[in-house]
């Protein structure tokens, strides 16, 4: 009988894990060790903490279960905040942001040098690094997970070297037939 409960409990368990998968955020530094080891394009979410489609982004894209497990098998994922306090170190620089004020931690602070160093202008950006951290190209504004799935393979298959204009994009746009689910 107790291995009877145990076992439901345990496969309970089990799918409650399944069904709740979420992406692996990491820091730069881990994700760029990691590389190091495992070669994977990094997936960076640039947010705000006071930007909405920033939070819908993570409500309705990010916690998408296609989404969390595609992004978690092909790359490495970096959350960061683009007006935080946080230091980095990336590409051999040490990145801060020296007009940080505490006081607007919750509200529009100054920008990190690290999103002037890959020109972000607006929130939430998705930036594309390759396996050696080599930026690729940002993606602005909140995605759907069927929006995203488009910039996700195209960047994992390497398919963006073949596109050489913006017709090529667009007819590659058209023609994508997305598979990640509408639904969390």
């Amino acid at each position: 009988m107790m291995k009877k409960i145990f076992l439901g409990v345990f496969v309970l368990l089990m799918a409650i894990n399944v069904s709740g998968q979420e992406i692996n955020w990491m820091t730069f530094e881990e994700a760029i060790a990691l590389q190091k080891k495992t070669p994977k394009k990094i997936m960076v979410d640039m947010y705000t903490v006071w930007c909405g489609p920033c939070k819908m982004l993570d409500r309705d894209t990010f916690k998408n279960e296609d989404v969390a497990k595609y992004v978690n098998e092909h790359y490495y994922a970096v959350k960061f905040n683009a007006e935080g306090n946080e230091e980095v170190n990336f590409k051999g620089e040490v990145f801060t942001n020296p007009q940080y004020d505490p006081a607007k931690a919750k509200r529009r602070n100054a920008p990190h040098q690290l999103s002037r160093y890959f020109s972000i202008r607006s929130y939430p950006t998705i930036l594309f690094l390759d396996e050696e951290a080599n930026f690729i190209t940002p993606v602005v504004g909140y995605k759907t997970p069927q929006q995203l799935e488009v910039f996700l393979t195209i960047f994992k298959d390497d398919k963006y070297k073949e596109i050489k204009t913006q017709e090529a994009f667009n007819k590659y746009y058209e023609t994508f037939k997305p598979t990640f689910s509408k639904t969390k």
